[in-house]
């Protein structure tokens, strides 16, 4: 049972410590081609370097799952945020590469501690409309993760890349508050879930409703990640400041986050396999566009740049609500599977597209890299077929 809920607006609390997480997670992609040219490193390697944060944050989410639907208690969300907002403003003061790595990995471990088990709260806790609340949730996310690119690019370019470990302080004060404020979690030996870890990923990755929309997931994060870790290289060659990037990489994700805010009205009217090829489908002219004008028409390129966030994310709270409601045994491994191994198996691919995008050029990689959702959003019909989830 839960303790003091209403009192203590557990909601309010997770959204926050979400904003305040993601901040970190959005920290070092506008900041990286400085600290690449600090350290004399390359662009393909400070792409393998985003991917390790992004395969450490992201792909061990549904383990981490796992061991939250199991132990059901607060420890994830507060070790997993204070670990993060530590290690991730110490990295980029970091003067050797080594202890970069070695700090990128243990914040983005936090981050993947972090996720799995606020997800599975926000189930837990929600008391009206599931999608609306998670569809907030997550738009918290993004609001935070556009505004980490914002806050250490002004601290890069007018404090200097040494004065980054300045930007722990909101996370240690949220993990703090989070202690005092989300309840805790009652359960005796009859509710505890019990869940054995070989079966609970069986069953997710043989249903195959679950497979399409883990396909989906990955693809829409392929778009997303490819234009994050990119874009501030692309932007860097044409002499643009670090905080020009940054507020460029803030508008993208914040529109990521409104796409994920008003998700449920625009399913509502529009349909939930719209939302899908919407979602899917746009990102593709949105990107020619953007590669036709980011030379001769800057603030015209940096508009469409922001709505291929808003579109990229606009489907993001429907596969997490439609992918829980499939196995809801399950929900933190299920939103570590999509809010997090999706990120982490892009990562993965991140590292040879960094090299690809050095010896071809970044905005053939990006317009192929769009080209992925279209071809594969023929899957979305299969999530309406009665015998999917079979």
């Amino acid at each position: 049972m839960v303790k003091d809920v209403t009192k203590k607006n557990p909601i309010l609390w997770l959204n926050s410590a979400h904003l305040v997480n993601d901040i970190y997670t959005g920290i070092l992609n506008p900041i990286m081609p400085f600290i690449a040219a600090k350290l004399g490193i390359s662009m393909a390697f400070a792409t393998i370097i985003l991917s390790m944060s992004h395969i450490f944050s992201s792909l061990l989410q549904p383990l981490f799952g796992f061991f939250a639907d199991n132990i059901v208690k607060r420890v994830f969300i507060f070790w997993g945020l204070i670990c993060t907002s530590i290690f991730i403003s110490i990295a980029p003061a970091s003067h050797e590469v080594f202890l970069l790595i070695l700090c990128i990995i243990l914040g983005s471990l936090g981050s993947s501690f972090f996720h799995p088990q606020a997800l599975g709260f926000v189930v837990k806790f929600a008391e009206k409309d599931l999608a609306k609340t998670m569809g907030i949730f997550i738009a918290m996310g993004s609001i935070g993760f556009s505004l980490g690119p914002l806050l250490s690019a002004y601290v890069a370019q007018y404090w200097g890349l040494s004065h980054m470990p300045v930007l722990c302080i909101p996370g240690l004060l949220t993990a703090s508050l989070m202690f005092v404020f989300v309840p805790k979690i009652y359960s005796n030996s009859s509710e505890k879930p019990n869940l054995k870890f070989t079966k609970a990923f069986k069953d997710i990755l043989t249903n195959k409703k679950l497979q399409i929309l883990i396909i989906i997931a990955i693809l829409k994060t392929l778009v997303t990640t490819s234009c994050l870790i990119l874009v501030p290289f692309l932007l860097k060659n044409l002499d643009y400041q670090p905080f020009y990037i940054g507020t460029i990489l803030f508008c993208f994700i914040l529109a990521g986050g409104v796409g994920s805010i008003f998700s449920r009205s625009f399913e509502k009217k529009a349909g939930t396999a719209n939302i899908f090829y919407i979602s899917m489908m746009s990102t593709l002219p949105l990107m020619v566009l953007f590669a036709l004008t980011y030379k001769t028409l800057p603030f015209l390129a940096a508009a469409i740049f922001v709505i291929i966030g808003f579109v990229t994310m606009l489907a993001q709270p429907v596969t997490m609500v439609m992918a829980q409601s499939v196995l809801p045994q399950y929900r933190s491994i299920m939103g570590g599977f999509i809010n997090g191994f999706a990120w982490g198996i892009v990562a993965i691919f991140m590292s040879a597209i960094g090299f690809v995008a050095q010896a071809k050029g970044i905005i053939p990689v990006l317009i192929v890299v769009s080209i992925v959702p279209v071809i594969f959003s023929k899957l979305v019909k299969y999530l309406f077929v009665e015998d999917a989830s079979r």
